[in-house]
């Protein structure tokens, strides 16, 4: 005689028999329920993910569900986020400017155009832009590597002097520490970035100076991207009291969002942080695999030299005669 079932684990058959449904009826029933549950969980997470990040478009929260695990297109992201009214914040219009290049300074030829990186600390990007604060206007600088789109170097202020970009610069030399000779500078021709003072700091640590274009901002696109990312995602919809609590806020977006969680279309859905990471680990695992390759080359060549010394060796050993042909030799192995 076989022992009951515990109460609390009934078997599908079971509940069917207690319900008095067949088992195919209720598995026809599930598999016409369960799609509608996946579409529930999928909302669900759109929803969350969208109020967590409120600037992001569809594409970058298709590709956060896909890291939790859904299989979900961008165009199916797009249409449950309008039909769930879902809709990113719009940025304000830009109106100041921060540029002025009407100046007597050098301007240099633009380097970066048509410049292809492979690697960090080949080319970084400056710009400048404003924040409007409750009762004035700061101005921000910063310093972008071309290649991961980390921001390296920034600085805020209430004045638009030299000093304000010298000091983004300097911070992204610090951190940076790039080899003499082996970077370029690209901004625009304004006159924080063509004077002596930024020159000199240039000059003084090997780096090369390049402008962009008369009216032309597509030369200094990926700045500009970033003031537009700032922009929406930071600085739009919030009021700062002051420059000081403006600098810590965009200090903190910078460091803790932009840099090590915001999804960037152009690093295949990484963050700048993750994206080094990934690239550093790739080319450490490249100089172990060139390390090891040119140990077992130089282990084969020097067995091969050895054995050649060996057998030339025995090959001169001193005898006479047929006596020494008939002796045996020793050969290496």
């Amino acid at each position: 005689m076989t022992s009951p079932l515990p109460q609390g684990n009934p078997t599908i058959e079971r509940m069917c028999t207690l319900a008095g449904v067949s088992r195919a009826g209720y598995y026809r029933h599930f598999e016409a329920s369960a799609p509608g549950r996946e579409e529930t969980g999928v909302r669900d997470a759109i929803q969350r993910l969208a109020i967590a990040n409120r600037h992001y478009g569809y594409r970058r929260i298709a590709a956060l569900l896909r890291r939790e695990g859904f299989a979900v297109n961008h165009k199916r992201v797009l249409r449950l986020m309008r039909e769930d009214n879902l809709l990113c914040l719009r940025k304000r219009a830009f109106v100041p400017a921060t540029t002025c290049s009407r100046h007597g300074w050098r301007v240099v030829p633009n380097l970066a155009r048509g410049m292809v990186t492979t690697g960090l600390d080949q080319l970084w990007v400056a710009d400048i832009t404003f924040i409007r604060l409750q009762e004035e206007f700061a101005f921000l600088a910063v310093v972008l590597d071309a290649f991961s789109r980390r921001a390296v170097g920034w600085a805020l202020d209430t004045h638009l002097a030299a000093s304000l970009a010298i000091d983004a610069l300097e911070m992204a030399i610090a951190a940076r520490r790039p080899s003499p000779g082996s970077l370029i500078h690209h901004s625009d021709r304004g006159v924080q970035y063509a004077c002596g003072d930024y020159a000199a700091v240039l000059e003084a640590h090997g780096i090369q100076a390049s402008m962009s274009r008369v009216g032309n901002p597509y030369d200094n696109a990926k700045a500009e991207s970033f003031m537009k990312t700032l922009k929406q995602e930071e600085v739009d919809g919030r009021t700062y009291r002051d420059a000081n609590q403006a600098r810590q806020m965009i200090a903190s977006f910078i460091e803790q969002v932009y840099n090590r969680q915001r999804l960037h279309s152009a690093l295949a859905y990484q963050s700048p942080i993750e994206f080094e990471a990934n690239l550093r680990s790739q080319e450490k695992a490249a100089q172990g695999a060139t390390t090891t390759a040119s140990r077992s080359l130089a282990t084969a060549l020097w067995g091969a030299r050895s054995l050649a010394a060996c057998c030339a060796e025995s090959n001169h050993q001193p005898g006479s005669g047929a006596a020494a042909n008939k002796t045996p030799i020793a050969t290496c192995p």
